[in-house]
């Protein structure tokens, strides 16, 4: 299974582009601005969205994607999410105000988009091309969130990605059952703006050292930072950093942090 990183950043910037995963060529995990560096074959090719959760950063993209391939189509661009995650994008942006309804267009018996409900735990199916194993995974966010574990459907180790989350034990409870192939988990502030993290639930280093403390004994797999904010990713990777070689040298947890960078391909 390949996980393309379309955009892995907190915000915009030059050569930043926010959260979005392309999975094989058929599934997108979020929608933000990085779904923009897609050609209009790669976007036609894409069969199923799941959302973590309705922030702009993470679902910018969507309503301009569709719009871009929908006349390319025969059946709807299938997109998965938590219910209130639904209820947002069809009142605030599918609402024939901020962009068409294409949940009734062309008609509501052969629309552009349909919306199916999620919930934590549950594990789908999805993937016309490949087909993919994928459990909802809990989060903690300021909207209601999740993140997502996914595998090739014949079995094999997950990709798991956080999506926006606070300190988390479901998480971790869960994730430690699983097959893990890599981790892909925020860290959206530095220590010094940690008091604006744990207000606007993400993680700073200091948290994130707190939650990888979770991880049971004997499980090792690469871990990627994402969702850093422009002005603070050099602050951010050189704490992580420092965090990383203090739990070595105290003989602790030993953890393989990298940071994710766009337009990367992750194996798994």
């Amino acid at each position: 299974m390949q996980v393309r990183v379309l955009g892995c950043s907190g915000a915009i910037a030059k050569d930043c582009r926010t959260t979005s995963f392309l999975v094989d060529s058929d599934l997108l995990v979020d929608a933000g601005t990085g779904v923009g560096d897609l050609s209009l074959d790669e976007m036609g090719a894409i069969d199923d969205v799941v959302l973590t959760h309705s922030h702009l950063d993470h679902i910018a993209a969507l309503p301009l994607m569709i719009d871009a391939v929908a006349s390319r189509r025969r059946k709807p661009l299938r997109v998965h999410a938590l219910r209130a995650t639904i209820e947002a994008l069809r009142a605030h942006v599918f609402n024939n105000v901020i962009w068409p309804d294409f949940a009734s267009i062309p008609s509501l018996e052969a629309p552009f988009v349909s919306f199916h409900d999620v919930v934590v735990g549950q594990e789908l199916q999805l993937g016309t091309r490949a087909l993919k194993h994928i459990e909802v995974l809990p989060a903690v966010h300021t909207v209601p969130a999740c993140g997502y574990a996914v595998r090739c459907a014949q079995g094999g180790p997950n990709w798991i990605f956080s999506g926006d989350t606070e300190r988390n034990p479901a998480f971790w409870q869960r994730v430690n059952q699983l097959d893990v192939g890599m981790l892909v988990i925020e860290t959206a502030f530095s220590n010094r703006e940690q008091a604006l993290a744990q207000r606007s639930l993400h993680l700073s280093p200091a948290s994130l050292a707190d939650e990888l403390a979770h991880i049971a004994p004997g499980k090792n797999y690469p871990i990627y930072i994402t969702h850093t904010k422009p002005a603070e990713t050099a602050e951010i990777m050189s704490q992580i950093d420092t965090l990383a070689a203090d739990s070595k040298v105290q003989g602790t947890k030993e953890w393989d942090i990298r940071w994710l960078e766009a337009a990367g391909v992750l194996k798994v």
